[in-house]
């Protein structure tokens, strides 16, 4: 924990000397498919990985689906904050399970009801952490610490501005695709 704790606070030494270098634009994930729903995807850096959907709606069942790959990066967001904030903390025997499920309507996705969500219509973090002799009220402080941190959990409730486009065969351009429902298109 020693080695966090020292990695934090370097991180926010830097970003307090240097504000201007704080917001800055997230690596590209690029999702590539060739006719079928297994969907591969990577990063700059070599990032990769592969989702897929159940047999029921064409996919072969393959690989998790692109929204069991939402709920792992919000359970793993959460307890790796957890273990972070623990450190700034001083403490270091925290073990910790975070598990997130959601609650979602298929006619949605499907386009059978425009009124009910693609997405899910509830999200539900559970924390299990356990600290030795730590109070559980500071437990419960740290965990709700975590929760409001996390960028993963932060992006899917406060529904971020999303721009999308399209790139056209032989255009010059993208095209910029008008959105169904209000969002800002960032130039």
């Amino acid at each position: 924990m020693d080695a966090i704790e020292r990695a934090l606070e370097g991180a926010r030494g830097f970003v307090s000397g240097h504000v201007e270098e704080a917001r800055y634009t997230d690596s590209e994930a690029v999702a590539v498919a060739d006719s079928s729903l297994r969907i591969r995807v990577t990063g700059p850096d070599g990032e990769e990985l592969t989702t897929d959907f159940p047999a029921s709606v064409g996919g072969s069942g393959s690989a998790p689906s692109p929204g069991w790959f939402l709920r792992a990066a919000e359970a793993s967001c959460v307890a790796a904050l957890v273990v972070m904030r623990s450190a700034s903390q001083g403490l270091d025997a925290i073990h910790v399970k975070v598990t997130v499920d959601s609650i979602s309507d298929d006619r949605g996705i499907l386009g059978l009801d425009d009124s009910i969500p693609a997405g899910p219509e509830s999200t539900r973090v559970a924390i299990r952490v356990s600290g030795g002799d730590v109070e559980p009220e500071r437990l419960d402080e740290i965990c709700r610490w975590a929760v409001l941190h996390c960028p993963v959990v932060d992006a899917v409730r406060r529904h971020p501005a999303h721009g999308r486009d399209r790139d056209r065969v032989g255009a010059e351009e993208p095209a910029r695709l008008p959105s169904p429902w209000p969002m800002r298109i960032d130039a």
